[in-house]
């Protein structure tokens, strides 16, 4: 059961930032860190998980710092098929994220492909998409 609607308490907050600093820290590391006992450490990222606060666990590559193709594309849909192009999108590996949005665009996709040719293919999917009627595409160059 889901509450997503939990007070964090100081000790929460602490595990949350330590969590987001190292994802793969141990219980016994965590609580060494926050300042609290392993059991209480471990209830505490326990209600975090069950609450839905914490919703997975993940890592962190160099892979973008990669020489990979990077992008975010602006997508225009027709209204009565965004269910279907928002499952069609989720199907491209390329796209690592897809956020609808309000404004001019429907959505925004992150896009990351490995090659100018594999980056072609994903901006022609997007475009091949039925219920897509506009998509614009920026490279992104450096971090500011």
């Amino acid at each position: 059961m889901r509450d997503a609607g939990i007070e964090l308490t100081q000790t929460d907050r602490k595990l949350l930032a330590e969590l987001k600093h190292n994802a793969r820290a141990s219980i016994t590391e965590l609580a060494a860190a926050v300042g609290v006992s392993r059991a209480t450490a471990k209830a505490r990222l326990e209600r975090l998980v069950e609450s839905g606060t914490i919703r997975r666990f993940t890592i962190e590559t160099d892979l973008e710092d990669r020489q990979s193709i990077r992008a975010i594309s602006t997508i225009e849909l027709q209204g009565s098929m965004s269910r279907q192009v928002t499952r069609a999108l989720q199907a491209i590996p390329e796209i690592e994220q897809l956020y609808a949005t309000n404004g001019s665009w429907d959505l925004v996709a992150e896009i990351s492909a490995d090659s100018l040719p594999a980056f072609d293919r994903v901006l022609r999917q997007i475009r091949d998409t039925p219920g897509v009627l506009n998509s614009e595409t920026s490279l992104l160059l450096n971090r500011a």
